[in-house]
C-alpha cells in the first residue's frame, strides 16, 4: 500500500483553502495510507483532516529535519507539498536524504526540485515554468486538474428556475481577515430584490460582529463552516468571492461574478481574470463594487437609487 504524506498548514493568516483542496486531491489515492502533518496554528481546521478519515501528525516547527524524521518514521513513499513556506531548497533536502517522491502544490510560478507539480488554477500557465522545473517533472496546469469536490459535479448538473428575488453569493475566505464581507453587505443594502448568501467559517475572527449584523436582516443567510457550496451557488445568481480557490469552483459552476483580491498569493488569477475581462478589484472599494454591481444590474439586479 502506497503511504503519503500531505504536508500543509491552515491559520487564520494563511487562510484555509489549502487542506481544503488538499482533502480533495487526497480521493484520488482511495488505496493509499495517507497522513497529514501540519502545525497547530492559530485559527487552524486541523480537525477536519481527522473528520475526513486521514491520520494527523502535529509538528513542532517547519524545520526540514523534523519532516525528514516524520517521513523515515512512517516510512512514506509520496510527500504531497501544498506550503509557501517550504522552498527548493526545502525540497532538495528531503530529495537528497530520502527516496520519497515529491508532489508539489504551485500557484505562484516558484522554483521546485519535485516529480509532480500541480497548479490546478484556471489562469495556469504552463509556460511560466520554463527552467523552474527538473527536466523529469511532470507538470499538471490549468483547469483540466482543478480540484472539485463531488457536490460541485452533481449540482451544476441542476437548474434553477428564473426566481424573482435576485440571490447574491458571498465568500471572502475562511477567516477573511479584514472583515470584507461585512463591508460588501453594507453596500448590497443599497440594491432592492437581492437575497445573500454570506459563507464564512468558525476560524473568522469576525464573526461575532457578523451575526449581530445579519441579526434583524432576514435577506441574509449566514453559512458557518457549511458543507453544501456547490448547493448554495447553484441556488445563487451572482457571486462576489476572492481570486483563489473559491474562484475555481464558481468558474465551474458558471455563476457570474466579482473577484476582490485580498492577498498576494492571489496575483496570477486576479491578473488571468482582468486580461479576460472578468469584473474584478484589486482591493475592496466600496465605488468600485457599486460601479461593478450597477453595471451588471440589467442583468441581475434592481438598484433603488442611482449612484
Amino acid at each position: 500500500m502506497q503511504k503519503i504524506l500531505v504536508r500543509v498548514d491552515a491559520s487564520s493568516q494563511i487562510g484555509l483553502g489549502h487542506i481544503m483542496r488538499d482533502l480533495v486531491l487526497c480521493k484520488q489515492f482511495p488505496h493509499a495510507e495517507i497522513t497529514f502533518a501540519t502545525q497547530n496554528l492559530a485559527g487552524n481546521i486541523n480537525h477536519t483532516i481527522l473528520e475526513a478519515g486521514y491520520k494527523l501528525k502535529i509538528l513542532n516547527s517547519n524545520k526540514k529535519s523534523e519532516l525528514l524524521k516524520l517521513i523515515e518514521e512512517l516510512k512514506i513513499d509520496l510527500l504531497v507539498i501544498d506550503h509557501y513556506g517550504i522552498d527548493y531548497v526545502y525540497e532538495s533536502f528531503i530529495k537528497a536524504n530520502s527516496q520519497v517522491k515529491i508532489l508539489a502544490l504551485d500557484d505562484t510560478y516558484e522554483k521546485h526540485n519535485c516529480d509532480t507539480l500541480l497548479n490546478h488554477n484556471i489562469s495556469a500557465n504552463e509556460k511560466k515554468y520554463k527552467n523552474l522545473l527538473p527536466s523529469e517533472c511532470k507538470l499538471q496546469c490549468g483547469s483540466a486538474y482543478t480540484l472539485l469536490r463531488d457536490e460541485f459535479y452533481t449540482q451544476k448538473k441542476k437548474r434553477e428556475a428564473l426566481r424573482k428575488k435576485k440571490t447574491v453569493f458571498i465568500a471572502m475566505g475562511g477567516t477573511d481577515e479584514k472583515n470584507i464581507s461585512k463591508k460588501i453587505l453594507e453596500v448590497l443594502k443599497e440594491f432592492k430584490k437581492t437575497k445573500v448568501h454570506l459563507v464564512t467559517t468558525s476560524s473568522n475572527r469576525h464573526l461575532n460582529s457578523l451575526k449581530r449584523y445579519v441579526k434583524n436582516q432576514k435577506r441574509v443567510t449566514l453559512h458557518i463552516d457549511s458543507s453544501t457550496i456547490a448547493t448554495l451557488m447553484r441556488k445563487s445568481d451572482f457571486a462576489i468571492v476572492t481570486p483563489s480557490v473559491i474562484l475555481n469552483e464558481v468558474y465551474f459552476m458558471e455563476l457570474p461574478f466579482i473577484a476582490i483580491k485580498t492577498a498576494s498569493n492571489q496575483d496570477d488569477i486576479y491578473r488571468y481574470l482582468k486580461m479576460k475581462r472578468f469584473r474584478t478589484l484589486n482591493k475592496f472599494n466600496k465605488k468600485g463594487l457599486q460601479c461593478h454591481l450597477t453595471q451588471v444590474g440589467k442583468r441581475i439586479f434592481t438598484h433603488k437609487k442611482s449612484i
